[in-house]
């Protein structure tokens, strides 16, 4: 029972550890965001199919294919566009 119980706190602490993380990192005022589109061009200019960008914890979240032809799931800062967390499907 005790193993069980233990073993559930960690999977659901390992779970919100990800979009705590983005959130950190997505600290920033919206008045200070620069627009959706900006972030857009810049990941075409690298090569990226953008599919979708929506806002996530304070992030900015991208759906794409990478210019490797991966799918990518990646969370931006909305003022600096530095990537602060991603996923790829193989």
């Amino acid at each position: 029972m005790k193993t069980t119980l233990v073993i559930a706190t960690l999977v659901a602490a390992a779970a919100g550890t990800g979009a705590a993380f983005a959130s950190d990192k997505c600290d920033v005022p919206m008045s200070e965001w620069q627009p959706r589109e900006a972030l857009q061009k810049k990941l075409e200019e690298q090569g990226w199919q953008v599919r979708k960008i929506k806002t996530d914890d304070g992030c900015y979240e991208a759906y794409a294919i990478d210019d490797k032809g991966q799918r990518v799931e990646a969370y931006f800062n909305p003022k600096t566009f530095e990537m602060v967390k991603s996923k790829k499907d193989d």
